[in-house]
């Protein structure tokens, strides 16, 4: 293992994984950036090698599949792993009826199983070496909503990823572990999210900078659930008052709005 520790981070070629790359770097740590588009991912890392003069690994993976999940721990297992960004993930927008189930597949095998499977492998990982490491999920405030229609998987994708992260972090509270599970929950963030899930948020979002610079904060502040906005944690709040199905149908008209329905 390098002496140097490394942060790993998932979807690591644009958007909030990108801002993390940076933040990291600019702390001195070594990286290794994960997404599926090895050349940015190449390109990327000569900047942060050439600028920060640390190690930067590159590990081209598709994490909708078991294999790049596997791949992607058989690499990561031979490095002094610090921080985790478990943040790959996308969205769909639409009737549930009409939306694309090969789509919604692989996104319920990023969003939900890979973010699982790595999350497991990182915690017994770090208390194989006896390190007090970082594991950051990244979810949405959709997680911890009551449901979202016309974005109807995405948003049980994200419940799941929310309370996993609860549970666990949990349980290692009351084991006495130092190991860190947070989870990540903005509301509009402006990424390529948007043009992946068709659509255009009514809400004018927050820069991928903003939301990963609160995200690391709120960490290193040891929060289980960041929620950068703080407009949003006021409509969260109250959301919690609110009957399901009422809740529910709020969301629905909110969502249809970026149909432009």
């Amino acid at each position: 293992m390098s002496t140097r520790p490394y942060a790993v981070i998932t979807g690591a070629s644009s958007g909030i994984g990108l801002e993390y790359a940076k933040i990291f770097a600019r702390l001195g740590y070594n990286l290794c950036l994960i997404a599926r588009r090895e050349n940015r991912l190449r390109e990327l890392a000569d900047k942060m090698e050439g600028y920060y003069g640390i190690d930067c690994k590159v590990i081209s993976a598709d994490l909708s599949t078991s294999k790049g999940v596997e791949e992607v721990c058989k690499k990561v297992r031979h490095l002094k792993v610090e921080f985790f960004l478990n943040n790959a993930g996308f969205g769909d927008c639409g009737a549930f009826s009409e939306t694309s189930n090969s789509k919604e597949q692989s996104m319920i095998n990023t969003n939900v199983k890979a973010v699982q499977a790595l999350m497991k492998f990182m915690i017994k990982y770090y208390k194989h070496h006896k390190i007090d490491g970082y594991i950051l999920n990244t979810a949405s405030s959709a997680g911890l909503l009551a449901a979202g229609p016309y974005m109807a998987t995405y948003y049980a994708t994200k419940a799941y990823v929310t309370s996993l992260t609860v549970a666990v972090a949990e349980e290692l509270r009351q084991e006495g572990s130092g190991i860190y599970v947070g989870c990540l929950c903005p509301g509009p963030v402006n990424t390529e999210f948007n043009d992946v899930a068709n659509v255009e948020f009514a809400l004018k979002g927050i820069s991928a900078r903003d939301c990963a610079r609160t995200a690391v904060r709120g960490m290193f502040l040891r929060k289980t659930i960041i929620v950068p906005e703080k407009y949003l944690r006021f409509v969260l709040a109250g959301a919690k008052v609110l009957p399901r199905t009422f809740a529910s149908r709020l969301t629905a008209h909110q969502q249809k709005k970026k149909l432009g329905k």
